[in-house]
């Protein structure tokens, strides 16, 4: 929750983007459907020109939703093989079979989650290069091109996940292999740590950065993005709607709208990669860049004064729950798979995501009380019996919108 200084420091930061879409030109490159209004930026060093806002596939099962991104003039799709299984990928590359390749750019990663500590991003000792040459390969056929534009490095949080000298190794392979034109890192959590070592380390071209308004580190994260930017390095917003609803019954949704545009109106985010997963959830997002500028109304929609916590459901992925956890559950990762499920209401990726956790099952069923404490006054251990239950539901009685009464 914003206090009214911050509040008004945000109305400024708006007031003094609101020539935005004038300073930017609308795309030569591209030819969307008439109406459309592109505002372009160029993606860094990369020399890559793209409307300001991509696509997000994830939650994407229609080849013709991808086409009709494409007749509106998104540019850039995001995937990743783990996203329903590598099947994800096998639609976009069915959605994009016969398009010129040089009419859109692919981002992707196909690194083994088993591989990855996911509350610090460091990647485990059995790690393996050769593993994930031979995964990101796999993932070209899926999508049935011979190379991605943009490959990334997920999960990357503290500095020593970005300079795994393995890591590094298997990313600069990638790259000289033609398996990516350029390579980056993916980071949602220690966000302004991970961005700082990803534009020293000297190989990578493009961040892809967790970026929302509901996120208390923003300060400090926005410095570090022009940093980054400041490097020559491309900068891709994600996790822009933050959960889309404030409460687990979808009774305070989002302006996710005004979410979109805050983000967008940092002229350091070079592109937005929301989630589209449905037509008009398509078109309301590239509608943003037709009026981008934030009006009074949505600055009060996105940061009341009332004093009343916001949201019950986005987690600020801070890891400082976990030194009082005795016994080292990956919290932050049960919170992400909770704002899947009742944000996002998409339990198969809130189920995706708990299998990062670790074993299936509910960690904390032993517990009588919570030693680990949450800065944003969640309870920890409810939370985490909530969305636990799900991992012992068949496949078959869990759709997309299922929801625990």
């Amino acid at each position: 929750m914003l206090d009214r200084r911050r509040f008004i420091r945000n109305s400024l930061l708006t007031a003094a983007g609101a020539g935005l879409a004038g300073r930017l030109s609308v795309s030569s490159e591209i030819t969307p459907e008439p109406g459309n209004k592109l505002i372009n930026r160029r993606l860094g060093k990369t020399g890559i020109t793209l409307p300001v806002v991509s696509m997000g596939t994830g939650n994407a099962g229609n080849p013709a939703l991808i086409r009709s991104a494409l007749d509106k003039g998104v540019k850039l799709f995001a995937t990743a093989a783990a996203y329903q299984e590598g099947n994800n990928e096998r639609m976009l590359g069915e959605a994009l079979k016969g398009i010129p390749r040089d009419s859109f750019m692919i981002l992707t990663n196909s690194f083994d989650i088993s591989w990855i500590d996911t509350p610090t991003g460091i990647l485990r000792p059995d790690f393996s290069t050769d593993e994930l040459l031979k995964r990101a390969r796999a993932s070209l056929t899926r999508l049935g091109v011979d190379h991605v534009d943009i490959f990334t490095q997920p999960f990357a949080a503290r500095r020593e996940s970005v300079f795994h000298g393995p890591a590094m190794q298997a990313m600069e392979t990638i790259k000289k292999e033609g398996i990516a034109r350029f390579i980056g890192i993916a980071t949602h959590r220690y966000e302004p740590e991970a961005i700082r070592a990803a534009a020293d380390s000297g190989i990578h071209d493009v961040i892809m950065t967790s970026y929302n308004f509901l996120k208390d580190n923003r300060d400090q994260l926005e410095d570090a993005i022009r940093y980054a930017a400041d490097k020559g390095l491309g900068i891709i917003a994600m996790k822009t709607m933050a959960g889309a609803w404030y409460d687990r019954e979808r009774t305070k949704p989002v302006n996710t709208r005004a979410a979109l545009k805050w983000a967008i109106r940092n002229e350091n985010i070079h592109t937005a990669v929301p989630d589209s997963s449905d037509f008009d959830q398509l078109t309301r997002n590239i509608d943003v860049m037709s009026d981008p500028e934030l009006t009074g109304q949505e600055l009060k929609d996105l940061f009341p004064l009332t004093g009343e916590k916001i949201t019950d459901i986005y987690c600020q992925q801070c890891g400082e729950c976990l030194p009082g956890c005795p016994y080292g559950v990956d919290i932050p990762t049960f919170m992400r798979s909770y704002m899947y499920a009742y944000g996002h209401h998409n339990m198969p990726l809130a189920r995706n995501t708990l299998s990062e956790a670790g074993p299936a099952g509910n960690p904390c069923s032993e517990c009588i009380t919570c030693t680990a404490a949450c800065r944003m006054g969640f309870d920890i251990r409810k939370k985490i019996c909530e969305i636990a239950r799900i991992s012992d539901v068949p496949d078959a009685l869990l759709p997309k919108d299922f929801i625990w009464r």
